[in-house]
């Protein structure tokens, strides 16, 4: 693959993660996007259900499979390294345009509190959670995060070299604070239907045994005893919980 078709490729699939990055802002937050998680016409319950379980599952299952260091070692006999990540980027691009395009409404209300003093609470809790998310990026490698780096590296003639393990900010308090920012965001709404709900369930579900069946497993192959001892200073998602215990 050329250099140049590599950058604009990269480019491409930055500018994917951008905008699926703000309509999904919009999705869980309910305005301004076209389709939100409690817009449509609602269906037969047990039928939106299962496409709702069917298109997390497939994001979920993209993800995970696609972030393992095996597969990578497979996928880049097909791929060129440099676009790699750019291609992970892409492909989670499109299984959240899978969920946006085919999630079924379940509106019936558990809690609405917009109209009282904790609505307004609520909704910048959700807004921080963005916040955190985002600026969690910058805190690692947000360029390397989404394939820019490789591509521009690629272009440079440059050898594609993996980051040095450290710890800043956020990184300080929890080691996940990019999914600490994603369940924050999730579950901070002042109106929960059924239907957020399930999707704040799913998702959370998710992170947790990603980052702990799979994620901190491949950090630990990488990094080695730093990132053991990490693991005893904070917890995963949220300060001083679900720090590890040292073995003897």
């Amino acid at each position: 693959m050329g250099r140049i078709f590599a950058l604009i490729y990269g480019m491409v699939a930055y500018a994917g993660f951008l905008g699926a990055f703000l309509y999904t802002i919009g999705f869980v937050g309910n305005f301004i996007v076209p389709k939100s998680i409690d817009s449509g016409i609602e269906g037969p319950v047990f039928t939106s259900l299962a496409i709702n379980l069917l298109v997390l599952s497939v994001f979920a299952l993209q993800h995970s499979i696609m972030a393992r260091p095996a597969f990578k070692r497979v996928w880049t006999r097909v791929v060129p390294k440099s676009v790699e990540r750019s291609t992970y980027v892409l492909m989670s691009n499109l299984a959240l345009v899978l969920i946006f395009v085919y999630w079924q409404p379940l509106p019936k209300v558990i809690w609405d509190v917009s109209n009282t003093s904790v609505g307004p609470v609520l909704q910048a809790v959700f807004w921080a959670g963005w916040l955190i998310v985002l600026t969690s990026t910058f805190m690692i490698d947000h360029f390397d995060l989404v394939g820019l780096r490789q591509v521009y590296l690629n272009l440079k003639q440059q050898k594609i070299t993996h980051k040095d393990f450290c710890k800043r900010a956020f990184y300080k308090l929890v080691r996940h604070p990019i999914m600490t920012g994603f369940m924050i965001a999730f579950w901070a709404t002042p109106t929960m239907t059924i239907g957020h709900l399930l999707f704040a369930v799913v998702t959370t579900t998710y992170i947790y045994i990603a980052v702990k069946h799979f994620e901190e497993k491949d950090l630990i192959a990488e990094i080695g005893e730093p990132y053991r001892q990490y693991q005893t200073e904070v917890g995963p998602f949220f300060p001083g919980i679900g720090k590890s215990r040292r073995r003897s």
